[in-house]
């Protein structure tokens, strides 16, 4: 199996811009087609909003002509009240389209989360061990509020300020083709330095969102539970502090560098802007003055100069929306990078779903790599028949997390085969076979809820009788029932609330609920106290009666309780039997059984008395 590099992929997005491409279009579009009517109706919001925008301007020469030089007060009125009556019904066109966008955003970023967080639970265990936490929260929360603005503000206003330039050049061209000339003439001036603005626009924009996610990562690290815990303890809050500052201090340079970038440019392209009504009042008067223009008013120059601002205006801001598609496509580009990752263990179109299973599990030559210059497992072989218990022991680094991990299917085998009641597990429907697995590990999380919640999780139906007796099962009833709220206890972030003993022995508590046929026990280590360490293997001793078990034992009694002992040792096996067999071989489990096991069997002893 490959592991998924997540920086690489940033950087090879970062190398170059996104390519505005059919393929990239049509993947956005997907996201539109669900509300292609709201879609529909609010570019018709949008073409009448701009249609309503020409008449002020319109009104306003009328006004002029054939009120002031006219000198008809009664058409002035009329044409005020008219302006008016424009001036309101723009504003409650502008309340429809603000609307408009706003739910299309919404209902799009909704689709997108879902996509996304849906597509995540689906890649393997992999990708969450190489990626970084701070990434993926990043692309799930900024990245796609990134794409929400897109659609209300880039998109609605790439459409507006089309539709306001094309209305306007049509006016303006209407009513005098040699004056709209002149104001056209200075658009090649304010376009020409788009397109090198918006690639440093890019560029920046990439390096905020790579500070952003280093960011969140620092954040998510050290001020969770476990990472504040270590800060303090470890007196580091002035290091995390300057390492934290230290990122904030680029991160602000760079957003000022993002929102300063093409000002120069925007400064002489407003002045080009400023001077346009100048050369219409030259030619215009010009025309009007000593051509004696006919046809052509002292209103008709002044509704001119109000359409050239009017057609300006989109114009600038169009380098802006440039600049903002650019960083629209490289969100998206992140965000269909993720979704783009491949699922590498899913069910098969085929997938069986047993009526019946038994609990007999085999590895047959099983062998497991991340690449292919370390291998993890080499061949490992044995079969454990339903209701029999087996230990696995070895070194640190030997494989036995490994071979936990791929019988739920967790990372799937480089070679050989896992057979479950006679399946090949990858045959197996997926949910069906985790349905069957219960794994209890030293390390338990506790989701931030109650106590019934963390256990309903097990089993969403579960009974208050059946949530009673899993309690009972794996000792901590008697606590649950002390506490003031009871099953309704908030255990809080991790279950900071709880002591490590009663944790684990929730976690018991949900396997007990669970009741799945095979059960893998990564046995605690000797780091809880004496009382909760006995409530816990006698919580154990129980859940293990008549269950398939594998275990990764620390514990003499409970590998002299097994029945079968796998040895490993370097990805390996070197040793299988029973202990008394082991013990003869004076092999590898001899030596640990003598340096690690022997010292504590008396306490092991005291353990089973408690």
């Amino acid at each position: 199996m490959r592991r998924i590099n997540t920086r690489e992929l940033d950087k090879e997005i970062t190398a170059q811009p996104p390519k505005v491409t059919s393929q990239l279009l049509k993947r956005i579009y997907l996201y539109l087609k669900p509300y292609q009517l709201q879609v529909g109706l609010s570019i018709l919001v949008i073409l009448f909003a701009s249609l309503l925008g020409v008449l002020p301007s319109m009104l306003t020469g009328r006004i002029i002509d054939e009120g002031f030089i006219g000198g008809n007060f009664t058409k002035l009125v009329t044409l005020i009240a008219a302006s008016f009556l424009v001036l309101i019904l723009t504003g409650l066109v502008g309340l429809l389209q603000s609307y408009l966008g706003s739910w299309l955003s919404q209902n799009i970023g909704k689709d997108m989360r879902n996509h996304m967080y849906g597509h995540l639970q689906k890649l393997s265990q992999g990708f969450y061990s190489s990626g970084k936490q701070g990434e993926i929260i990043t692309r799930m929360t900024s990245d796609i509020s990134g794409v929400q603005s897109f659609v209300t503000g880039t998109l609605t206003q790439t459409i507006a300020n089309l539709a306001t330039l094309t209305t306007s050049m049509i006016a303006m061209f209407q009513m005098n083709g040699a004056l709209a000339i002149v104001a056209i003439l200075i658009v090649p001036l304010l376009i020409f330095p788009i397109k090198l603005v918006g690639k440093k626009r890019w560029e920046l924009t990439n390096e905020s969102q790579d500070l952003n996610d280093e960011a969140n990562e620092l954040l998510n690290e050290t001020l969770s539970v476990s990472g504040q815990q270590l800060v303090k303890l470890f007196t580091k809050e002035e290091a995390e502090y300057a390492r934290y500052s230290s990122i904030n201090e680029n991160l602000t340079t760079v957003k000022i560098k993002e929102a300063t970038v093409g000002r120069w440019f925007r400064m002489i392209a407003q002045t080009f802007v400023e001077a346009g009504p100048m050369f219409i009042y030259l030619v215009g008067g010009f025309m009007l003055l000593v051509n004696n223009h006919q046809g052509l008013t002292v209103g008709d120059i002044t509704v001119l100069v109000a359409l050239m601002s009017r057609m300006y205006r989109p114009l600038m801001q169009l380098m802006d929306i440039h600049i903002e598609f650019i960083r629209s496509l490289a969100l998206f580009t992140r965000i269909f990078d993720y979704l783009d990752m491949p699922v590498d263990i899913e069910n098969k179109p085929d997938a069986t779903l047993p009526t019946t299973l038994t609990g007999d599990l085999s590895f047959n030559a099983v062998t497991f790599h991340y690449n292919e210059q370390s291998p993890i497992l080499k061949g490992i072989n044995f079969q454990v028949n339903e209701g029999e218990t087996l230990a696995i022991v070895g070194p640190s680094g030997a494989g036995k997390s490994t071979i936990f991990n791929l019988i739920p299917r967790l990372y799937d085998v480089t070679g050989g085969e896992i057979k479950m009641g006679g399946h090949d597990i990858r045959d197996l429907d997926l949910h069906f076979l985790r349905q069957n697995i219960g794994m209890v590990t030293q390390e338990t999380y506790l989701f931030n809820a109650s106590i019934r919640d963390n256990l309903l999780y097990a089993k969403s139906d579960a009974t208050e009788e059946e949530l009673i007796q899993a309690c009972k099962e794996a000792n901590i009833h008697t606590f649950i029932s002390n506490l003031p709220d009871g099953y309704d206890t908030e255990v809080g972030n991790r279950g900071i609330k709880l002591s490590g003993g009663e944790k684990q022995r929730l976690s018991i508590a949900r396997v007990f609920l669970k009741d799945p046929k095979i059960l893998i026990l990564d046995e605690a280590t000797s780091s809880l106290d004496s009382l909760s360490e006995g409530l816990i293997q006698e919580a154990l001793s129980s859940l293990l009666k008549n269950k398939t078990s594998l275990v990764i034992a620390h514990r003499l009694s409970t590998i002299m309780s097994a029945d079968k002992i796998l040895v490993l040792e370097d990805g390996k096996e070197v040793e299988r039997g029973t202990h008394q067999q082991l013990l003869q071989n004076d092999g590898m489990y001899k030596l640990m059984y003598e340096t690690q096991f022997k010292p504590y069997l008396n306490e092991d002893r005291t353990l089973v008395s408690a």
